[in-house]
């Protein structure tokens, strides 16, 4: 391979790398920042039980392969982040449409909702049931969730998620 082209895979490896990490930091920094956040009760008590109820949609439309609810709560400059790997809307839905349906494989675990104007941050987690060489087994994922309020409804713009190690 040529020293030029190969340099230029390992960029680009190298730049997904520094977008991971920076995620990364940015979400550990503000960490301390979440409890911080001025959240009043009442209408963003609402506000939360509505992204909690579209984190539900998104694992139902998964687990049907449903582009199209997806395409819905999906923002166009979607960045997923999973096992370290950057993965576009387009890359996800495309990931979606050719995986067999899995109706009841992922269950949704408490999360929490934290306000910050017209974005919201969801951390929780959620366990996945596999088939590992015809084994059953479960994998319990940590999730970090972004969503902003854009032309009267909310989508998500970016998420990460990483297996918890048993």
């Amino acid at each position: 391979m040529p020293q030029r082209l190969r340099l230029g895979l390992m960029g680009s490896k190298l730049r997904a790398y520094l977008i991971t990490i920076t995620m990364f930091l940015m979400i550990c920094t503000s960490a301390p920042l979440i409890g911080q956040g001025g959240e009043g009760k009442g209408n963003e008590s609402g506000t939360a039980s509505a992204i909690r109820a579209l984190e539900r949609e998104w694992v139902e439309g998964q687990s049907r392969n449903n582009n199209r609810a997806l395409d819905l709560i999906f923002d166009n400059a979607l960045v997923y982040v999973e096992y370290g790997k950057l993965i576009s809307k387009g890359e996800y839905l495309s990931r979606i449409k050719w995986a067999a349906p899995s109706e009841g494989q992922i269950a949704m675990e408490p999360m929490t909702v934290r306000l910050f104007g017209s974005t919201a941050i969801v951390i929780g987690t959620y366990s996945e049931k596999l088939a590992k060489g015809g084994t059953p087994a479960v994998r319990h994922w940590r999730f970090v969730d972004t969503w902003v309020y854009k032309k009267g409804g909310w989508v998500l713009v970016a998420a990460a998620a990483a297996p918890i190690p048993q």
